[in-house]
């Protein structure tokens, strides 16, 4: 049993892993909001749409007003008002206390009926194992009262126990952990984290801890026939990909497209775009030699690209490691400026913070990119570890045969019969 938060590309990174269990002929059932029972169902996998409770989208903006109100917003502008998305003028027009009383009590009681239904499922279909990810606490909270395994599947390079003004997991503001006798909700309750992440970025992760190697899903848009074409010698590829919900998160100053495309304008290297159609329609007339496409794959755009510019996003960034791909991030959310300070720690990219991202510091960030060798053997490195580790598909097979044997505590046995992955596990 999956369950998983209303933002699709949340959910992008457990796929793999429900193929794998499907292929290896186990039921997978993924219990989802209404809003994303297409997209589940788009992956070849089952959807129980009957979760509930906060958008991502909206708790995002919560948690982005509370660092403007805390002094940890570092960019010049207010974040968008957290309901209607709208810019604020001041954090004033932000009515917290009207919040509090009116809207918070709803959405409390929303996610109070999503833990309850993911409980129920559990209890009525009794699986033999729960997978979430970082932002559907509903999956741990059933493993708690059932009593079936359950681990956390990071979607990239932020830990499960990040700084409070960063963190992606959410509080369990509805009571439904001591509701259930499971006391109040915790970080420590985390106890299994599923991490394909390349090891030495060391992505905070306390609990016990599965490496596996990263398998990239980025939609099912079909493959154009270009995107199988080489670059042209002696001229290096550059992708530009940008963020699915960014801007309406973050507000209008995150839409860095236009600024990108200029930067590199004149630049003697092939531009690919990939945004939304909303990002694309709003990009207007493009320079010469820049292909602008909405939702190409990534994994087939990026494995012939000499560097690839995005937000910070972890699928982004997970994806260009799969393709030993140097990464320029540039970035205007917390959890992504994380990802993006590993990626430059590692020697992989460069990370530029969206309010400094101006033409000239792209171009040269870029420029330096496609010319130093050292961010590709960096990212090289990290490509290895990343595939070193195993697949979503040999960790189902010794799940299965710890499963098999009865024991106990199903991911210990998991751990102790790898000994050949070293490091791995």
């Amino acid at each position: 049993m999956f369950t998983v938060s209303s933002q699709a590309t949340h959910y992008s990174a457990m796929v793999p892993w429900g193929w794998a269990l499907q292929a290896a002929g186990h039921e997978v059932r993924v219990l989802c909001t209404p809003d994303q029972t297409a997209a589940v169902g788009r992956t070849g996998l089952l959807p129980v749409p009957v979760l509930d409770g906060m958008k991502v989208i909206t708790r995002l903006r919560l948690q982005a007003y509370e660092e403007a109100a805390h002094g940890d917003w570092p960019y010049p502008w207010l974040p968008p008002h957290p309901l209607t998305g709208e810019t604020l003028e001041d954090l004033a027009d932000f009515d917290v206390a009207a919040f509090r009383k009116e809207v918070a009590p709803v959405l409390a009681e929303r996610a109070a009926r999503s833990f309850d239904a993911a409980v129920a499922h559990a209890r009525a279909w009794r699986p033999d194992l729960i997978l979430h990810d970082p932002a559907s606490l509903e999956g741990l909270l059933a493993s708690r009262v059932t009593g079936v395994p359950a681990a956390l599947c990071l979607w990239g390079p932020v830990g499960t126990h990040e700084p409070e003004h960063m963190r992606i997991v959410p509080a369990d503001h509805s009571g439904s952990f001591p509701r259930h006798g499971q006391g109040d909700f915790s970080l420590d309750m985390i106890e299994r984290v599923l991490d394909p992440c390349p090891p030495s970025l060391d992505v905070p992760v306390p609990a016990e801890r599965v490496r596996f190697s990263f398998v990239p899903f980025n939609g099912t848009t079909p493959v154009p026939p270009w995107a199988l074409e080489p670059p042209a010698p002696g001229r290096p590829r550059v992708c530009v990909t940008w963020s699915t919900a960014l801007t309406a998160t973050t507000g209008p100053n995150s839409y860095l497209l236009p600024s990108v495309l200029r930067a590199l304008d004149g630049l003697d290297c092939e531009v690919i775009v990939t945004a939304t159609a909303a990002d694309v329609a709003a990009l207007g007339p493009v320079p010469d030699g820049v292909r602008v496409v909405e939702h190409v794959p990534l994994l087939t755009v990026l494995p012939g690209c000499a560097a690839v510019v995005h937000h910070g996003g972890s699928g982004s960034a997970m994806t260009a490691f799969w393709a030993g791909v140097p990464q320029l991030i540039a970035t205007f959310a917390s959890e992504q400026a994380a990802t993006a300070r590993r990626v430059a720690a590692a020697g992989a990219g460069r990370h530029l913070r969206g309010h400094e991202a101006g033409p000239g510091a792209l171009r040269a960030a870029v420029q330096d990119l496609v010319t130093d060798p050292a961010y590709r053997e960096n990212t090289a490195r990290l490509r290895e570890e990343m595939r070193a580790q195993p697949t979503p598909a040999r960790l189902v097979d010794i799940l299965e045969k710890a499963h098999d044997a009865r024991s106990p505590n199903l991911f210990s046995s998991w751990r102790e019969s790898t000994p050949s992955f070293g490091n791995a596990l």
